[in-house]
C-alpha cells in the first residue's frame, strides 16, 4: 500500500513507537493525526489548543484527576490529537469512562511527562523515524509470540490500537483474531471511514494459505500503510507455524487422524479447529473431491509400509492430505480456482462455483491420478480405490468421504486395480461388494422359469446384454455379435415366460440376478 511521503504521524503510531512503556486508554482515536506537541502546566494553557496538537500534562496539572478530566474536555473541544499524563498518577476508571466516551486517547508514560514531550516533539518532526520504531517492537513482539496463530493475532492487536484483525482461510472463514474485521471491512459507508488492508499468508509449499484482514477507522492517510507493513511482519511466523503442523502430522500420523474424526465428528467446524485443517494444507473451501483407497486382498507387505509407500507416491501439489480413517486411506482436494474473497470487486460468479464440464473434468482427473498411484504400487501392495463427487465443504466432508469409502469397498471387492467413480457404479461393481452366496439362491429363484428352458444360457446371455445396454436390441446384437433380429426373437420368448423388462421394479431385479448368477460365454 503506498503511503504518502509526507503523511503525519499518528497516535498509534507515536504510543506504539517513540514513547516507551505507554499504556493507552480510549483507543478508538488513536487513528488520527500529531501535527505538533504542546506542554501544559498551566489551566489557561487549555484554552489556545490546536487541532492534532499531542497535550502533555505537567506539573500540578498532572496529578489530579479533575485536571485530567479537564484537559480531556479541552482536548475534545479543540480536536487535540491526544493527552499525555504520568501513569498512576490518577484514577483510572474515572479518567478512563471519559477518554472512552470522547474518544481522546489518553495515554499513560512511565518516565517523566517532559521527557515524553521531547521524544513527541522529535518523532512528529521525524514521522519515518517513529514508524520506523513503532515496525522494531512490532518485529520483536511478534518474535517473542512465535509460531502460533492465536499468539500472533493477539500481539497485531496490542501493536495496531484502533485496528482490527483476522486471520481466514482462502475462503474468507475466520481462523483467528476478530470476525469484527471481516463485518466492518464489509461496510465502508458508515463513519467513521473503514479501510480494508489485506496481506497474502503463503503456506510452507507457496500456495496461498490464508489472508491477514485488518479495518482501519479513521482517515488518516499513513496509517494503513503501517498497518500492512505490521501485518506483512506476520506473515512468516504464521508460514512457521503451519509448517510446524505439517511436520507434526508428517511425524505422527495419528494426529492427522485424530483431527480428522473431530472434524467430521464437529459437522461445522469452530474457527480453531479450522485453523488446525488449514495448517495443514488440508482443503476447507468446496466443492470438495474425495479419494478413498483400499487394500484388495491379503498381502505379505506389511500395512504401516504400504501406507509409507502410498504417502511416497501420492501426488504433493493440489490433491490435498491423506489420513488414516479407520482402514482406509481418505483424502480430498478443493476446486482448481481460488476461491473468491468477502469485499472483492468485479468478480464474476460465486465462491467455489464451478460449471458441469468443470466438475466432470476435475472428476476424470481425480480417476487419473489415483489409478497412477494404485497402478505404481500394483507390485508391492494390491489396492483398490475411488473417487466421489464434488460436493459441499468442509461442514459437509462427512458424507462425501463416507461415499468415496463405500465405493472403495466396491472396488476392492471387486479386485486389485480396480478406481471407480461413486457416481458411476454399475450393477455388477456394487454386486461385487456383497457375498454372491447370500444372493445366489434369490437369483435363481427370480430367474427360475428361464434358467429351466435355457440349458445353453442364450436367453440369459441375452437379458443380460439387453439389460446392460439400456433395452437396446440394437446395442445388444453388437455386443453379441448376432442379428438383430435374433435377439428380438430371444425376447420375445422370455417376455412369454412372464417377465416384463417394462416394469421399473422387475427389471431391476432380473438385471441383479443375471450378474449374480454370471453371464455365460458366447
Amino acid at each position: 500500500m503506498n503511503r504518502p511521503a509526507s503523511a503525519a504521524l499518528t497516535v498509534a503510531e507515536l504510543a506504539h513507537g517513540p514513547l516507551p512503556g505507554v499504556r493507552i486508554i480510549g483507543a478508538a482515536g488513536t487513528g488520527g493525526e500529531v501535527h505538533d506537541v504542546r506542554i501544559v502546566d498551566q489551566l489557561d494553557a487549555l484554552d489556545t489548543l490546536r487541532p492534532h496538537t499531542a497535550v502533555v500534562l505537567a506539573g500540578t496539572v498532572a496529578r489530579t484527576g479533575w485536571t485530567v478530566e479537564m484537559a480531556l474536555r479541552k482536548a475534545w473541544e479543540h480536536a487535540a490529537a491526544c493527552v499525555v499524563v504520568p501513569d498512576l498518577a490518577t484514577d483510572e476508571e474515572s479518567v478512563g469512562t471519559l477518554a472512552e466516551r470522547l474518544a481522546v486517547p489518553l495515554l499513560l508514560t512511565s518516565e517523566d511527562t517532559l521527557a515524553a514531550a521531547v521524544r513527541i516533539a522529535s518523532a512528529v518532526a521525524r514521522p519515518e523515524a517513529g514508524r520506523t520504531a513503532l515496525l522494531a517492537r512490532a518485529a520483536q513482539e511478534l518474535a517473542d509470540a512465535g509460531p502460533r496463530a492465536d499468539a500472533v493475532l493477539s500481539t497485531l492487536h496490542a501493536v495496531l490500537s484502533a485496528t482490527t484483525v483476522a486471520l481466514t482461510d482462502g475462503a474468507g472463514n475466520l481462523l483467528a483474531g476478530r470476525r469484527a474485521a471481516l463485518d466492518a471491512s464489509k461496510d465502508r459507508s458508515s463513519p467513521p471511514p473503514v479501510t480494508r488492508v489485506t496481506v497474502e499468508v503463503p503456506g510452507p509449499d507457496r500456495r496461498v494459505l490464508g489472508r491477514l484482514v485488518a479495518t482501519v477507522r479513521g482517515d488518516a492517510p499513513g496509517w494503513p500503510g503501517t498497518v500492512e507493513d505490521v501485518l506483512r511482519l506476520a506473515v512468516a511466523p504464521l508460514t512457521a507455524w503451519a509448517a510446524e503442523r505439517r511436520l507434526l502430522a508428517d511425524r505422527d500420523s495419528r494426529f492427522a487422524g485424530a483431527l480428522l474424526r473431530r472434524l467430521l465428528a464437529d459437522g461445522a467446524p469452530d474457527p480453531a479447529l479450522r485453523a488446525e485443517a488449514v495448517a495443514l494444507g488440508w482443503p476447507v473451501s468446496g466443492p470438495l473431491v474425495a479419494f478413498a483407497i483400499r487394500q484388495a486382498g491379503e498381502s505379505d507387505t506389511d500395512r504401516s509400509d504400504i501406507d509409507a509407500a502410498l504417502r511416497a507416491v501420492w501426488p504433493s501439489r493440489g490433491h490435498g492430505p491423506l489420513v488414516v480413517h479407520d482402514d482406509t486411506w481418505v483424502a480430498w482436494q478443493g476446486p482448481r480456482t481460488p476461491a473468491r474473497q468477502p469485499g472483492d470487486e468485479g468478480t464474476e460468479g460465486t465462491e467455489g462455483e464451478e460449471t458441469r464440464a468443470e466438475e466432470e473434468s476435475r472428476l476424470r482427473q481425480a480417476v487419473k491420478d489415483v489409478r497412477k498411484v494404485v497402478t505404481v504400487l500394483a507390485g508391492y501392495a494390491p489396492l483398490a480405490a475411488a473417487v466421489a463427487g464434488p460436493g459441499g465443504d468442509l461442514a459437509e466432508l462427512t458424507p462425501l468421504l463416507e461415499s468415496a469409502d463405500a465405493a472403495a469397498q466396491v472396488a476392492a471387492a471387486a479386485g486389485a486395480g480396480t478406481v471407480v467413480r461413486a457416481d458411476q457404479l454399475g450393477p455388477a461393481q456394487m454386486l461385487a461388494a456383497v457375498p454372491a452366496a447370500q444372493l445366489r439362491g434369490t437369483a435363481e429363484a427370480v430367474m427360475a422359469r428361464l434358467l429351466a428352458v435355457d440349458p445353453d444360457g442364450s436367453l440369459r446371455q441375452t437379458l443380460t446384454a439387453v439389460l446392460d445396454t439400456g433395452a437396446a436390441p440394437s446395442a445388444a446384437a453388437v455386443r453379441l455379435g448376432v442379428h438383430r433380429n435374433t435377439v428380438a426373437a430371444r425376447m420375445d420368448r422370455i417376455r412369454a415366460l412372464g417377465y416384463d423388462i417394462d416394469d421399473p421394479q422387475q427389471r431391476l431385479a432380473l438385471h441383479l440376478a443375471c450378474h449374480v448368477l454370471g453371464t455365460p460365454p458366447h
